[in-house]
């Protein structure tokens, strides 16, 4: 049992942590000397709330602890080399993105190509549980040659790239959100049992995805030294992945996740029935109104990890009809929380905010 838990949690996670922790300081150094960098006097951008420049490239060492940490821990199969190859492209994109600015129409049709990486080497949602009794086998659903299984999969891996990565609004936020969605989901698979491949590759790899966030939050909490950048996509991937291969409870990563998931829910919904393009920037984020109101960096940050690590321990315990209850209520608490800071703003600019 002590090797167990050694070779499966504790020294994946170190060694993830020290990797991301010590990379981390020379990735910052270099990002500055080749420019990549996220300057407000350059940078137009309507979220931005920093004043100086700060090095935009932490998905590099983000990706090089997981990567170091899986190379010695997880073993070399078709299911690991198609998870780090679409983590890797994920990763070039996002350094694109952080030198260059490219389109988002290109990075979303990337995330595509990640996501169908993963999916051809045989990563689907096999199954669901129904709420209501029973198990929904999803193979059983085909659109000619396309399988329901394979498509849940494909959506799920791009919906957590993107809207975690809107979770980045401020210092600290997504590293802290990811250590313990990944931490949460390492429980699952264990509570499962690690019997099989998909197991073990989900419990060893959820420890190496929190590691490496808490490694590379050093640097990243209020005032951060370092910005996840769009490269961070690598790291969000891996953990749509495990969330997966972790006996396909998605409904704990909801939970877990459910802050930004439904903040990006809301988001879309909203830049859509304004005419706007669902990519389009704005400040209209949960955490941008929570600044507004006045919290600092640091106290939305221990928000958002206070309320991942409520509904994620819960979602332990719960049933799947219970997890169906849970999204639902923190939805309408997202929500609302939503619709009570719009008006305060509102009331307190006087005047009214789309």
């Amino acid at each position: 049992m002590e090797n167990l838990f050694n070779n499966l949690i504790a020294l994946p996670f170190i060694t993830a942590l020290i990797s991301t922790a010590l990379l981390t300081p020379i990735c910052i150094n270099l990002l500055k000397k080749y420019g990549i960098v996220d300057d407000p006097k350059v940078r137009i951008h309507p979220a931005i709330i920093h004043s100086k420049p700060i090095p935009r490239g932490g998905g590099i060492p983000l990706f090089a602890g997981a990567l170091i940490a899986g190379l010695v821990f997880l073993p070399i199969n078709k299911i690991t080399g198609s998870i780090y190859l679409a983590s890797f492209i994920a990763l070039l994109i996002g350094i694109l993105d952080d030198k260059y600015d490219i389109s988002p129409y290109f990075r979303f049709t990337m995330n595509i190509l990640c996501a169908a990486i993963i999916v051809g080497a045989g990563v689907s949602v096999s199954f669901i549980t129904n709420p209501l009794g029973g198990i929904l086998n999803l193979n059983e659903f085909r659109f000619g040659f396309i399988v329901l299984s394979d498509i849940v999969a494909m959506l799920w891996i791009v919906w957590v790239m993107n809207m975690l990565n809107w979770s980045k609004g401020v210092d600290g936020q997504m590293p802290g959100i990811v250590a313990i969605s990944a931490c949460t989901i390492g429980i699952l698979s264990l509570r499962f049992g690690v019997f099989d491949d998909f197991s073990q590759i989900s419990t060893t790899l959820s420890f190496i995805i929190s590691g490496a966030a808490i490694g590379f939050l050093i640097y990243n909490f209020h005032p951060a030294r370092i910005f996840p950048g769009y490269g961070a996509t690598a790291i969000y991937l891996l953990l749509a992945v495990i969330s997966i291969l972790s006996s396909a409870k998605l409904a704990t990563a909801i939970l877990v996740m459910g802050v930004p998931l439904a903040d990006g829910a809301f988001t879309i919904g909203r830049r859509i029935l304004t005419g706007h393009s669902p990519f389009c920037h704005d400040k209209k984020h949960l955490h941008h109104l929570l600044l507004s109101s006045g919290l600092g960096q640091r106290r939305i940050a221990l928000f958002y990890w206070i309320i991942s690590a409520i509904f994620g321990g819960v979602s332990l315990f719960l049933s799947s009809r219970g997890k169906i209850f849970a999204i639902i209520m923190l939805v309408i608490i997202v929500g609302g929380t939503l619709l009570f800071l719009n008006y305060l703003i509102r009331k307190k600019n006087g005047k009214q905010t789309l």
